[in-house]
């Protein structure tokens, strides 16, 4: 597979599968110093006394690997190159992504509501959206296949007419970089770094296009839950999933963790800017944190793409590929895994 599989011009501005941006641009969460690991946020919606638990975790020694596109596949707006050698610290990351059943643990500790009940909107794609019309409130963002759906949140993932009921194992979706980061200091853990992000996803194959290897399509079995068929009218589902897969429903990467690419994107601490890598070159970087602030549309970086990713027009469920949010940001494609 090859750039080549790339339809139009691609970049930050570039409409994709990716979910539009929330209604504001607020750039939440304090600044971090490059070349110093983030610290988990304040507890403000911790149980009293509840401790770091790293059930569900997988300890990772860290070291060195090459980060970014050595393909020549990635959009020029997302700046995946040049590729530069980064060195992580040992860290624990969750195998999966945070599902719904451990999110209304956290919901039902603390009383924590989610930016989107507290807007009482949020995006959903077009063939899930499961509401009544007057519920549809208009395309999100100018596109089309994106809708903005009154009472769409964690609970109603494509809308009020839709439940999780059945998607306990499921990833948690609709929740912004906020709602994962108050859900990260209640287990007492943060969201991962880009870099760290990265290197876990890779499963120890460095250079590689997946977290298995180079070929989409191993032996013909699927390995992700992206899209198949026309992006964005039909999905074929030869992976077996329209929406959103259980997150262990696909065999692990080398060092144990699923679904690093495909089903949900995760987000990550790290601010997103198209320029990063390239501020990097030559240089022996370190636990970086990106950039000290935000691009001008304030966004965080989102990794890992999304059931809804096809290579005709959203070729980023590579383990090199990037994007970014504003925090404040939520659909039903967006979730989240904790370091």
């Amino acid at each position: 597979m090859t750039s080549a599989h790339h339809h139009g011009t691609a970049g930050s501005t570039t409409p994709s599968c990716c979910a539009p941006a929330g209604p504001q641009q607020t750039a939440a969460g304090g600044l971090l110093q490059i070349g110093r690991r983030p610290q988990p946020p304040d507890p403000l919606v911790r149980e009293a006394g509840r401790p770091r638990s790293t059930r569900g975790q997988v300890s990772l020694p860290g070291g060195s690997f090459a980060m970014g596109d050595a393909f020549g596949e990635g959009y020029p707006g997302d700046g995946e190159g040049p590729v530069h050698e980064v060195t992580v610290g040992a860290f624990t990351v969750d195998a999966t992504t945070v599902t719904n059943a451990a999110f209304a643990t956290f919901v039902k500790a603390t009383g924590y509501v989610t930016e989107a009940e507290t807007l009482g909107v949020s995006a959903v794609f077009q063939l899930q959206t499961k509401a009544e019309r007057p519920d549809i409130l208009g395309a999100a963002g100018g596109t089309p296949w994106w809708h903005v759906v009154r009472g769409a949140d964690w609970r109603h993932p494509y809308g009020p007419a839709s439940s999780i009921a059945d998607l306990q194992n499921h990833p948690v979706v609709q929740v912004t970089w906020n709602d994962a980061r108050a859900y990260a200091a209640w287990a007492g853990k943060r969201l991962p770094t880009e870099a760290e992000w990265e290197y876990a996803a890779r499963g120890g194959l460095d250079g590689a296009r997946f977290p298995w290897g180079d070929e989409l399509l191993p032996r013909g079995r699927w390995n992700c839950n992206i899209w198949q068929g026309e992006f964005p009218r039909r999905n074929t589902a030869e992976d077996g999933f329209i929406g959103t897969a259980p997150v262990k429903q696909y065999a692990p990467n080398g060092y144990g963790l699923f679904n690093m690419v495909g089903n949900v994107w995760e987000w990550c601490e790290d601010w997103f800017a198209a320029d990063t890598y390239a501020l990097r070159a030559g240089t022996r970087v370190v636990d970086p944190l990106g950039p000290g602030e935000p691009d001008a549309a304030g966004r965080r970086v989102m990794r890992g793409g999304s059931f809804l990713c096809h290579d005709s027009y959203c070729y980023r469920y590579r383990v090199a590929a990037r994007s970014g949010n504003t925090p404040d940001s939520a659909a039903s494609n967006v979730g989240f895994r904790c370091a």
